[in-house]
């Protein structure tokens, strides 16, 4: 795992799991056989960008997208030069709805990451074209220890959950101390049975704003490569 901040100890625990070496060994096949995504080199991404003490939310989706050259290795998002994918369309329309913030014409939320917003999924690689052709491999079971890993943070963190794959990890989180919001996915099959109208943009800001922490500016810069 090429993760250099302070993720690097958590995910070293990890990776001496027995099930972490299954996964490791069903991914060196795969992507030796199949068209996978994200990249190799990108499937820790997320944990490049925003490290463990940075984390101020948490974004959980389900697996990265898999159209071509869309996945980089953070939920949700894609290259500045990839087409918007509809669940990402749709956030742009809540966010658009909630903070009344103009979407912008590119799909890159490397600014969110920057910003404390770990932009997670629930299984972090795919088969091009599958949806959910890695699931049940070992990712839950990481994703799990991340997240328990970041319910251990004394700082409250903000985990907005997306789906029922998402949900599933609300067990793991002490919500006592951190705040949980949920809603169906905001993918085009979901997101009119409640993902609009869920405002998580807004509530996340006022919990860290009550909780003593800088909001997150939402709004994404016009040009990304300016970031």
């Amino acid at each position: 795992m090429p993760v250099e901040n302070d993720w690097k100890p958590i995910l070293q625990k990890l990776e001496k799991t027995e099930s972490y070496q299954q996964l490791r060994e069903f991914l060196v096949k795969e992507y030796n056989t199949e068209t996978i995504y994200p990249k190799k080199e990108n499937i820790w991404q997320a944990f490049e960008w925003t490290p463990y003490n940075e984390v101020k939310a948490v974004i959980l989706g389900q697996d990265p997208y898999h159209g071509i050259n869309q996945a980089h290795g953070l939920a949700f998002s894609v290259k500045s030069e990839v087409k918007l994918p509809p669940s990402l369309k749709n956030i742009y329309k809540e966010l658009q709805d909630d903070l009344n913030i103009t979407p912008v014409e590119h799909g890159y939320l490397k600014s969110w990451a920057k910003q404390g917003v770990l932009m997670l999924n629930t299984i972090l690689t795919v088969r091009a074209g599958q949806a959910h052709s890695h699931k049940n491999v070992g990712w839950e079971l990481l994703t799990d220890e991340v997240i328990r890993a970041l319910n251990e943070r004394e700082k409250p963190i903000v985990f907005i959950l997306w789906g029922t794959p998402a949900q599933k990890k609300r067990a793991m989180i002490d919500e006592a101390k951190h705040k949980v919001i949920t809603s169906v996915h905001p993918s085009p099959l979901a997101a009119y049975r409640g993902f609009f109208g869920s405002k998580p943009f807004s509530k996340t800001n006022e919990f860290l704003i009550k909780s003593g922490q800088k909001p997150i500016d939402w709004e994404l810069p016009k040009d990304p490569m300016k970031e």
